[in-house]
This record gives structure tokens, sequence and C-alpha cells, in this order.
């Protein structure tokens, strides 16, 4: 259990340090931000826990696949925020990157890549 509590408190004061480095810089919140740190720290938590090294390299293997779909929110996020506000913005993010990797698993899947 003690195990457990030290992964949350570990895995959540990374977003709340890049919320607390947003508010003082755009830049170096947006970086961090899109290092893939909880990723990281996923594999870690995989090694740490004997996992087999075909279940972690599967983790980084599908985490890429499923950040692509991804990619459109963030540039769509910052122009439809000025004409909705943020929380229609957010609403709308969340089902342009639902209707993105729906299209983008189906695309992957002639290529022999199953995401669904």
């Amino acid at each position: 259990m003690m195990w457990i509590l030290f992964k949350l408190l570990m895995t959540s004061a990374m977003v709340v340090l890049i919320s607390e480095v947003a508010k003082k810089s755009d830049r170096l919140g947006g970086l961090i931000a899109a290092l893939p740190l909880v990723t990281v720290l996923t594999l870690i938590w995989l090694y740490i826990e004997k996992q087999p090294e075909s279940k972690i390299a599967n983790h980084a293997w599908y985490t890429f696949w499923y950040v692509v779909p991804t990619l459109p929110m963030f540039l769509t996020f910052p122009f439809l925020l000025k004409r909705f506000g943020f929380w229609p913005t957010l609403g709308i993010s969340v089902v342009i990157t639902l209707i993105a990797f729906y299209v983008f698993a189906k695309i992957v899947k002639l290529y022999g890549i199953e995401l669904l």
C-alpha cells in the first residue's frame, strides 16, 4: 500500500509542478508538459515492479500511437478558446480528439497496427 501511495504522490506531483511552472512561464510550462514525464514514470514503475520487458516495450509502443491523434487538440484549443470560452472549448477539444483517434485507428489498422 505504501508503494502505491508513493507512486501516486510522485506522479501527481508532476502535474502540480507543470501547472505551477505554467503560471510563471507559458513556454517552459508547455515544454515540461510536452515531455513524456508520466510515461517515463510509468515505464520506471513497470520496471521496478518486475514487469516483463515485452509489457514495458508494448506500453511505450502504444503510447506513441495514442499520442499522435491528440495533437490536433493542441492546435484547435487556442483558436476555439477565444470564441467559445474554456469549458465549451475543452468539451469540443475532447470530441475532436475522440474523432481523430477513431479515424487514426482506422487508418493505422490498414497497416497492421491494432489500436481499438
